[in-house]
C-alpha cells in the first residue's frame, strides 16, 4: 500500500508540475496557450491534493499544534490528549463526510461538464467524498491504536 500510494502521488504531482511547465513555455515564451491545459490540470490537482491529506492520515503526519503537551508530564496522558484529539476529529471529520456525500449526490444529480473540454466535473468533485471517507478510516484506526495503548497501560498500571 504504501508503495501504491507513493507512486500514484509521485505521478500525480509529475503530471501535475510537467502540465504547468507546459503551460508556461506555450503561453508566455511560444505565446501560443494550449486551449483546455488549466482545465484539464484541475482534475489531478485536486486529486493529488486530496490524496495527499489521505496520506498524512494514512502516515499520521498531519500538521498540529500540540501545544498541550508541554504541560503533560507521563505517557498515559499524552495519549489521552491523543485519543480526544482523534475522537474529535473523526466527530468532525464524519460531519464533513455527511457533507460530501450530499455534495457527490448532488454532483451526480446534476452533472455539470467543464467549460472548454466537455469533461464531467463529477470525476474531481467525487475526490472529496473518496478522500474524506478514506480519511475517517485512517483516523478510526489510530484512534482504535490510541485506544489499545490506552488500556495496555492502565493494565500494566494495574497488574
Amino acid at each position: 500500500m504504501n508503495r501504491f500510494a507513493s507512486l500514484l502521488l509521485t505521478g500525480l504531482i509529475c503530471l501535475v508540475a510537467g502540465g504547468q511547465f507546459v503551460q508556461v513555455i506555450t503561453r508566455y515564451v511560444l505565446e501560443v496557450p494550449v486551449m483546455g491545459l488549466e482545465e484539464s490540470l484541475l482534475y489531478p490537482t485536486l486529486w493529488l491534493y486530496v490524496l495527499g491529506a489521505v496520506n498524512a492520515s494514512r502516515e499520521n503526519t498531519h500538521i498540529r499544534a500540540n501545544v498541550l503537551e508541554i504541560f503533560l508530564s507521563t505517557e498515559r496522558q499524552a495519549i489521552l490528549l491523543a485519543t480526544l484529539g482523534e475522537i474529535l476529529s473523526l466527530i468532525v471529520g464524519c460531519w464533513l463526510t455527511y457533507w460530501a456525500w450530499d455534495f457527490t449526490k448532488y454532483s451526480w444529480r446534476v452533472w455539470k461538464e467543464s467549460p472548454t473540454l466537455y469533461i464531467p466535473t463529477f470525476y474531481v468533485d467525487v475526490a472529496l467524498l473518496i478522500g474524506m471517507v478514506l480519511m475517517m478510516l485512517y483516523t478510526a484506526y489510530h484512534l482504535f491504536g490510541h485506544l489499545r495503548s490506552l488500556f495496555a497501560s492502565k493494565e500494566s498500571h494495574h497488574g
